[in-house]
């Protein structure tokens, strides 16, 4: 059973709020800001919190001005009245004054007239923040075990120890095979068929070990790739999410037991075998050489190849496994 996005659907919520509220500030027309000035202002009285009261000159009615405002309480102490060398005992702060509209020469006391604290573009805006937000921690909180299971390395190790299984499986099948073949067609006996002498001279150089090794690959091979079947989900992280939590319940098990069969693998020496009789059994592909190889040995011990041509009864022959991937010509 596949689970159901739901982070994924909170987080594609939490764009579109998001996507509304930048189209929301686009098309609220802000209306143009009345023009002001910078001027100098006399603190007739100031609290501690701020609050004062000021005097200043408007130059449109040409009159001084007195008000209440909102001056700056942090600013430093030598700009406060009694510290502030006015003659009058008054302090300094500065303000801003409107330069037009009905406004005009009043200050701009933005503390006095504060903002609307939140707008309609402000609200979406922060719930899509905190949709995206946990969209994102609970979509990765979530997917966290499933990413923990990913076992890319090691199950790619056992592919490849499922490779080298196949391949010196059949390499020994299709040596078995080619002897038999050659026997339907020639002998031992009277003048021996080269072709045939050369191939048995393959087997018997590659020794009864080729024989153990191919044995232990079928077997192997056989175990690896319903496991690796298995292991798919395990295999990377893009098929780790999509899976269901049975086919990864599937996967943790069946990496268990791959993991179990490397081991043995790993201390057996299993992979240097099946190289090795790989390697062994393609000798003959210099057939020149190979014949006059086999040629001579088979002089020296005439009743050895007939032993072993006589011991590769069709009944011994190896089912040939196919290999995980098509095989690259050897020279």
């Amino acid at each position: 059973m596949r689970h159901t996005p739901f982070f994924r659907w909170v987080l594609t919520a939490g764009f579109m709020l998001f996507a509304c509220s930048a189209w929301l500030y686009a098309i609220q027309s802000d209306p143009e800001l009345p023009a002001t000035r910078q001027i100098d202002l006399a603190v007739v009285d100031e609290k501690a919190d701020g609050t004062c009261k000021v005097r200043w000159n408007d130059p449109y009615e040409k009159k001084t001005r007195e008000g209440p405002y909102h001056c700056d309480a942090g600013r430093d102490d030598s700009l406060k009245a009694p510290n502030y060398p006015d003659s009058r005992g008054y302090g300094w702060a500065t303000g801003f004054m409107f330069t037009e509209g009905p406004d005009r020469g009043d200050l701009d006391d933005f503390e006095a007239f504060p903002e609307d604290d939140f707008t309609t573009s402000d609200t979406l805006l922060l719930l899509g923040v905190a949709l995206i937000l946990i969209g994102l921690v609970g979509g990765n909180l979530r997917a966290l075990p499933r990413v923990l299971g990913v076992e890319a390395r090691l199950v790619r190790r056992a592919t490849r120890l499922a490779e080298a299984a196949g391949w010196a499986a059949e390499d020994y099948a299709g040596a078995v095979d080619a002897v038999r073949d050659a026997g339907r067609h020639g002998s031992l006996d009277g003048a021996p068929d080269p072709e045939l002498v050369r191939l048995l001279w393959v087997l018997r150089e590659a020794g009864p070990q080729a024989h153990r090794a191919a044995a232990d690959a079928r077997d192997l091979a056989k175990r690896l790739r319903p496991l690796l079947e298995v292991a798919a989900p395990a295999a990377g992280l893009r098929n780790r999410l999509q899976a269901g939590p049975a086919a990864r319940a599937d996967a943790e098990a069946a990496v268990t037991e791959l993991r179990r069969l490397l081991a043995d693998a790993e201390r057996r020496g299993l992979r240097e075998r099946f190289a090795q009789a790989s390697v062994d059994l393609l000798r003959g592909q210099d057939t020149d050489r190979a014949a006059l190889a086999a040629g001579t040995d088979f002089e020296r011990d005439p009743d050895a190849y007939r032993r072993l041509l006589e011991g590769l009864a069709p009944r011994e022959a190896a089912a040939r496994p196919q290999p995980l991937r098509r095989r690259r010509r050897r020279h």
